[in-house]
């Protein structure tokens, strides 16, 4: 016999979405700087670390450390918001 679905799951849809909602409206934030204030992010691939290699036919471009900055900014974000979402 189903009784559909339990308070705690819908609860933690909710959640869920609200979680959704909230990394949605960030990645818009982090759309709308790019797109018109360029500026704030002329660091990116410039940073000591960051591999460039032109020759006459080919360009390689790999961008270690400003990937490791972004990681690192990454995982303080994901630590935050798991802990404002944690169960209490």
């Amino acid at each position: 016999m189903e009784t559909g679905p339990s308070v705690g799951d819908t609860l933690h849809g909710m959640r869920l979405g609200n979680v959704l909602m909230l990394i949605g409206v960030a990645v818009l934030v982090l759309g709308a700087l790019v797109r018109f204030a360029p500026g704030l992010f002329s660091w990116f691939g410039n940073l000591p670390g960051d591999i460039h290699i032109e020759r006459e036919n080919s360009r390689v471009f790999i961008p270690l450390t400003s990937m490791i900055v972004v990681s690192v900014v990454l995982t303080v974000v994901v630590n935050v918001v798991g802990t404002l979402f944690r169960d209490r």
